[in-house]
Protein backbone atom coordinates (compact mmCIF):
# COMPACT_ATOMS: atom_id res chain seq x y z
CA UNK A 1 0.00 0.00 0.00
CA UNK A 2 1.37 3.64 -1.09
CA UNK A 3 -0.70 6.10 0.45
CA UNK A 4 -1.62 4.99 3.97
CA UNK A 5 -5.31 6.22 3.47
CA UNK A 6 -6.72 3.00 3.38
CA UNK A 7 -9.92 2.56 5.68
CA UNK A 8 -9.12 -0.70 7.25
CA UNK A 9 -11.94 -3.37 8.13
CA UNK A 10 -14.28 -1.93 5.72
CA UNK A 11 -15.16 -2.57 1.99
CA UNK A 12 -15.71 -0.16 -1.27
CA UNK A 13 -19.60 0.81 -1.20
CA UNK A 14 -20.37 -0.56 2.37
CA UNK A 15 -22.89 1.46 4.03
CA UNK A 16 -22.73 2.50 7.89
CA UNK A 17 -22.08 0.07 10.16
CA UNK A 18 -23.33 1.51 13.29
CA UNK A 19 -26.41 -0.19 15.55
CA UNK A 20 -28.43 2.76 14.70
CA UNK A 21 -28.04 2.41 11.00
CA UNK A 22 -28.50 -1.38 11.30
CA UNK A 23 -31.84 -1.20 13.75
CA UNK A 24 -32.48 -2.28 16.85
CA UNK A 25 -31.62 -5.77 17.66
CA UNK A 26 -33.76 -8.79 19.28
CA UNK A 27 -34.31 -8.97 23.31
CA UNK A 28 -32.06 -11.68 24.08
CA UNK A 29 -31.43 -13.81 27.09
CA UNK A 30 -28.44 -15.72 27.76
CA UNK A 31 -28.78 -19.20 29.10
CA UNK A 32 -26.05 -21.19 31.15
CA UNK A 33 -25.21 -24.41 30.25
CA UNK A 34 -22.34 -26.82 32.35
CA UNK A 35 -20.10 -29.56 30.98
CA UNK A 36 -19.33 -33.25 32.53
CA UNK A 37 -16.00 -31.43 32.95
CA UNK A 38 -17.88 -28.35 35.12
CA UNK A 39 -17.16 -25.64 32.21
CA UNK A 40 -19.46 -23.15 32.20
CA UNK A 41 -20.88 -21.75 28.41
CA UNK A 42 -23.50 -19.15 28.35
CA UNK A 43 -24.86 -18.40 24.57
CA UNK A 44 -27.36 -15.71 23.92
CA UNK A 45 -30.87 -16.25 22.00
CA UNK A 46 -33.53 -14.34 21.40
CA UNK A 47 -36.53 -14.22 23.61
CA UNK A 48 -38.85 -16.09 21.03
CA UNK A 49 -36.28 -18.69 20.58
CA UNK A 50 -36.45 -22.09 21.74
CA UNK A 51 -33.63 -22.96 24.23
CA UNK A 52 -32.13 -26.44 23.12
CA UNK A 53 -31.65 -29.06 25.89
CA UNK A 54 -27.77 -29.73 24.94
CA UNK A 55 -25.40 -27.31 23.97
CA UNK A 56 -21.58 -28.42 22.98
CA UNK A 57 -18.82 -27.00 25.32
CA UNK A 58 -16.58 -24.79 23.07
CA UNK A 59 -13.67 -25.47 25.74
CA UNK A 60 -13.93 -29.23 25.66
CA UNK A 61 -16.23 -30.45 22.77
CA UNK A 62 -18.74 -32.56 25.37
CA UNK A 63 -22.19 -31.55 25.69
CA UNK A 64 -23.39 -29.46 28.44
CA UNK A 65 -26.89 -29.33 30.07
CA UNK A 66 -28.50 -26.77 32.08
CA UNK A 67 -28.40 -28.67 35.40
CA UNK A 68 -24.69 -27.75 36.89
CA UNK A 69 -25.29 -30.59 39.34
CA UNK A 70 -26.58 -33.40 36.70
CA UNK A 71 -24.52 -32.43 33.00
CA UNK A 72 -24.91 -34.86 30.15
CA UNK A 73 -22.71 -38.11 30.26
CA UNK A 74 -20.31 -37.92 27.59
CA UNK A 75 -21.10 -39.63 24.12
CA UNK A 76 -19.68 -43.06 23.87
CA UNK A 77 -17.43 -43.41 20.93
CA UNK A 78 -17.53 -46.50 19.59
CA UNK A 79 -13.57 -47.63 18.40
CA UNK A 80 -12.89 -48.24 14.99
CA UNK A 81 -13.67 -51.22 13.34
CA UNK A 82 -11.31 -52.79 10.13
CA UNK A 83 -13.32 -54.41 7.51
CA UNK A 84 -12.46 -57.89 9.14
CA UNK A 85 -14.16 -56.80 11.92
CA UNK A 86 -17.32 -56.26 10.56
CA UNK A 87 -17.13 -59.60 8.22
CA UNK A 88 -16.55 -61.32 10.90
CA UNK A 89 -19.88 -60.10 12.80
CA UNK A 90 -21.58 -61.23 9.85
CA UNK A 91 -19.78 -64.45 9.29
CA UNK A 92 -19.05 -67.47 11.91
CA UNK A 93 -15.58 -68.97 11.69
CA UNK A 94 -17.23 -72.05 9.49
CA UNK A 95 -18.56 -70.19 7.33
CA UNK A 96 -15.50 -68.45 6.33
CA UNK A 97 -13.66 -71.44 6.19
CA UNK A 98 -16.22 -72.64 3.71
CA UNK A 99 -15.88 -69.94 1.78
CA UNK A 100 -12.34 -70.32 1.84
CA UNK A 101 -12.16 -73.73 0.82
CA UNK A 102 -14.53 -72.88 -2.08
CA UNK A 103 -12.15 -69.94 -3.43
CA UNK A 104 -9.21 -72.31 -3.21
CA UNK A 105 -11.00 -75.36 -5.06
CA UNK A 106 -11.34 -72.90 -7.81
CA UNK A 107 -8.13 -72.00 -8.12
CA UNK A 108 -6.87 -75.55 -7.93
CA UNK A 109 -9.23 -76.03 -10.59
CA UNK A 110 -7.88 -72.85 -12.90
CA UNK A 111 -4.73 -74.08 -12.75
CA UNK A 112 -5.13 -77.50 -13.94
CA UNK A 113 -6.24 -76.07 -16.97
Amino acid sequence: MVGGNAIRGTRVGAGPSGESERGEAAPRRRVSYWCANGHESRPSFAMDAEVPEEWDCPRCGLPGGQDEQNPPAAPRTEPYKTHLAYVKERRSDADGEAILAEALERLRQRRQI
